[in-house]
């Protein structure tokens, strides 16, 4: 090698390993001040505490809309407006009351919660014989005549053996989105899922689910059985085929109403037209306060903000914190915030989501091209001081998806997954099952992906020449 070439060589090294000493204290200032100075944590404790579920559409919503904003207009950011979209109202009622008869007057009463959107039962309740099967594919085997006029009952559980919870989720979650739907076309008079929980408990888990193109007059009631609600009815039911089951819901679907997506934004120095965002969802179901889907979202887009600003870095690109409507019961929230954006033409380079619980980060999803993963790969190093080693290709996050496209890279925080379903749309989605310190580690861990994206920007594909 000669010594022209040794000298570039030596420069470049040099100047590869000043950029990384300067990135290292830069997430190193990042994590101290989220750890001992963050502010996710107090907001989460409002949201939950003094607001608590927040349904689309309800009090509570907008609630958690005003105090969001408030609380952005508090950082000193560029700018904070509200985005407004209209999203689905959908109301429990009074609480849902179920039981298994063994023989007339012989009851044993069973937890259980609408899903949501679900018609209700009956203004008396319903009752009627049951069928157990362990999916929507079992209804075809059963056929008309041992379903019609019965309660269907989904009992396919979230498998065990799967490390990744959310694998175990999605290979289960269909009964409970399509289950009424297609266990109405059988003549069922409803439809019970059994919670997708993998821990036995007594919370009945909701959650979304839909009747596709049924007409209204059709629908058939929904709900879903704790985990225990769900062993003692199959043991029972395998004891006693005669056995009958009762429940009671008066859920109701109101027209469409006016709420909002909360945004806040710093403007970049140098690239402002280039947008990153980060977010979660506002909205929650209303069983428990929603603390981790989503509110640890929530708060920890809001102190992203707050730490690029407070630690003094003035980002080249800019960047912002959605505050998405309507995750839970419609993606409302996302689709409008991507509508805008196209309407607008704004180019959107990055979106990061936090919507898995405020569980210890354990890394990074990216949906992106392969030469912005080689990029991203590339700083794997500094992160794993802090316990985060995780850079995978997979799926980013519902609310982020309507902005993909080729120029775009998404991206979803990945916590540690394993007690997420214990809480997951349950009444024990609450504030003290948030541990403080693993939130804020999520919230620095953000803004460290944030900072490095702003800093060294995506790779832009390659335009082939014809």
């Amino acid at each position: 090698m000669n010594p022209r070439m040794l000298l570039v060589l030596f420069f470049s090294c040099t100047l590869f390993l000043q950029a990384q000493s300067e990135d290292e204290k830069q997430l190193k200032a990042i994590y101290d001040m989220a750890l001992t100075d963050g502010k996710a944590y107090d907001w989460l404790n409002y949201l939950s505490n003094q607001i608590g579920g927040r349904l689309s559409g309800s009090v509570q919503a907008q609630e958690a809309i005003e105090y969001t904003k408030r609380q952005m207009d508090s950082l000193g950011l560029d700018r904070v407006w509200l985005q407004p979209v209209m999203v689905p109202k959908w109301v429990r009622g009074t609480p849902e009351f179920a039981y298994i008869e063994t023989r007339p007057g012989i009851t044993t009463n069973v937890p259980i919660c609408a899903l949501g959107g679900s018609v209700a039962t009956p203004d008396g309740g319903l009752k009627a014989s049951i069928v157990e099967v362990q999916g929507i594919e079992d209804l075809e085997k059963l056929g008309r005549e041992k379903i019609e006029g019965k309660i269907v009952f989904y009992n396919r559980p979230m498998d065990p053996t799967q490390i990744s919870t959310f694998s175990a989720y999605s290979s289960c979650v269909d009964q409970r989105y399509s289950g009424a739907a297609e266990a109405g076309k059988y003549g069922a008079r409803g439809v019970i899922v059994r919670s997708m929980n993998l821990r036995l408990d007594d919370y009945p888990h909701t959650g979304a689910m839909s009747y596709g193109d049924t007409p209204v007059e059709s629908r058939i009631p929904a709900a879903a059985i704790s985990t225990n609600g769900a062993e003692l009815l199959s043991t029972t039911l395998k004891l006693n085929p005669e056995i009958k089951f009762f429940f009671k819901q008066s859920c109701k679907q109101y027209p469409d109403v006016q709420s909002y997506n909360v945004i806040g934004e710093i403007r970049g120095s140098e690239y402002p037209n280039e947008i990153m965002i980060v977010g979660g969802h506002l909205d929650s179901w209303d069983l428990g306060d929603g603390s981790h889907d989503d509110g640890a979202g929530v708060v920890q887009s809001m102190d992203v903000l707050r730490l690029i600003k407070a630690n003094g870095y003035r980002p080249k690109r800019t960047i912002r914190a959605v505050l998405f409507m309507n995750e839970e019961n419609g993606l409302r929230g996302g689709k409008k915030y991507a509508e805008v954006a196209r309407q607008k033409n704004e180019t959107h380079v990055f979106a990061l989501e936090s919507d898995a619980g405020g569980f210890t980060p354990r890394g990074f999803s990216f949906e992106c091209t392969d030469e912005n993963f080689e990029q991203i790969e590339g700083w794997k190093s500094l992160f794993e001081p802090y316990l985060i080693h995780m850079f995978v290709r997979g799926g980013s996050g519902a609310d982020v998806g309507p902005l993909r496209d080729e120029n775009i890279v998404l991206s979803g925080l990945r916590p540690d997954s394993q007690r997420y379903f214990d809480h997951h749309h349950a009444e024990n989605d609450t504030f003290e099952h948030v541990n403080k310190r693993e939130l804020e580690l999520g919230a620095a861990t953000m803004t460290s992906l944030v900072y490095l994206m702003d800093k060294y920007g995506t790779v832009k594909p390659k335009k082939v020449k014809g």
